[in-house]
């Protein structure tokens, strides 16, 4: 009977909450029209949702592009070496936003069409698969220098004893290098990842319906630009907080007394 009554006594405390925001609004003009509204704070979480997985699936393929291109760079091959750093300097020396523009109405259109179930038409990558392509390729071209660094930050006697175990080239990288390399160049990373995270804000401009391109839905229907400015800074001080907080946290986590210091 607790149990039931705390579940009934929870809905009115929104429900009193949400009238105090209407309160607000009524006598002095603060209109926070998207937390009290059931379809604008639907809407705005929505979007909310969209950049977090936006962030946490780019922010993933981005290192996994880093590791694999550091290893490549590394290759005896030196066509592999010139297509990694053709690679990195195409998406380092140009604007993420024309790299997104090039990827959707440059690329997308020359993808083919695939039949949904209502039969019609449409393309096979919709604009929030572009925008993770097209940032995840721009900050894996950064990823891939800063494992680099870390690589090279490697001792090479360390290297010298896995190849005496008779490790191969890819077992040292993945056993010995890497892991050595991480710690030396997680600072940068974490420097990168908190830039990629703020980078997502430019999915707006292809139309992805993350927290940007909501907000300005709703202060177009509310004119409430302020309110909504406050809200989303917030939301993204918090969202890079987390991500700043984890990496410190993997940082501690990874740190060998007197290594690299």
């Amino acid at each position: 009977m607790q149990r039931l009554t705390d579940r009934n006594h929870r809905p009115r405390l929104m429900e009193a909450f949400w009238d105090f925001l209407r309160s607000l609004n009524d006598a002095y003009g603060i209109n926070l029209v998207q937390f009290y509204d059931d379809f604008e704070r639907t809407r705005l979480l929505r979007g909310m949702w969209t950049t977090i997985k936006l962030a946490v699936i780019c922010i993933g393929l981005s290192v996994i592009i880093g590791i694999i291109g550091a290893w490549l760079q590394g290759s005896r091959h030196r066509v592999l070496k010139a297509i990694v750093q053709g690679y990195i300097q195409f998406f380092r020396n140009t604007p993420p936003l024309v790299q997104m523009y090039f990827f959707y109405f440059a690329l997308g259109p020359q993808m083919p069409r695939v039949v949904n179930e209502y039969g019609i038409a449409q393309p096979m990558l919709g604009s929030f698969e572009w925008a993770v392509i097209s940032l995840s390729f721009f900050a894996g071209a950064f990823n891939v220098e800063i494992f680099r660094s870390g690589i090279e930050a490697v001792q090479k006697s360390t290297i010298e004893a896995a190849e005496s175990l008779c490790f191969n080239r890819w077992q040292t990288y993945w056993y010995v290098i890497l892991p050595l390399a991480v710690r030396f160049c997680l600072p940068a990373l974490n420097n990168n990842l908190v830039n990629l995270a703020k980078t997502t804000t430019q999915a707006y401009a292809i139309a992805v319906p993350e927290t940007l391109y909501v907000a300005s839905q709703i202060w177009s229907d509310h004119i409430n630009v302020f309110e909504m400015m406050i809200t989303l800074l917030t939301f993204y001080l918090l969202l890079v907080g987390v991500i700043v907080w984890l990496m410190t946290r993997l940082e501690r986590a990874l740190a060998i007394p007197g290594f690299g210091r």
